[in-house]
């Protein structure tokens, strides 16, 4: 299961408008790279995968692919504020280690 709190799902919708994207969704996954070894995938598409995991969040759709699941079964995607950083956050039970930026972790 994958979880996206509100603020996270109100500002994937802000993404949605300012790219013109009016059907499709988020696709979350993992790849082999960054300072710890595999980081996260995050980006727009205009439709899901045959194999994907698709979850919905008050209309807002992510995909994940059967890989990416087993290193991200449990995860909390968020947006958070702060006087140095605004961005996305992924808390992510399965990440052993992740590195100073967030983005990279070891399972």
């Amino acid at each position: 299961m994958i979880n996206v709190t509100p603020k996270a799902i109100q500002k994937i919708r802000e993404a949605f408008v300012k790219q013109g994207v009016a059907a499709g969704g988020l696709r979350l996954g993992v790849q082999g790279g960054g300072c710890s070894g595999l980081s996260y995938l995050f980006r727009i598409e205009t439709k899901e995968r045959p194999k994907d995991q698709i979850y919905e969040f008050e209309g807002v759709k992510v995909f994940v692919d059967p890989k990416s699941l087993l290193y991200l079964d449990g995860m909390t995607l968020d947006y958070r504020e702060s006087l140095i950083h605004s961005g996305f956050v992924f808390d992510n039970p399965n990440a052993k280690k992740s590195c100073g930026c967030g983005t990279s972790f070891s399972a």
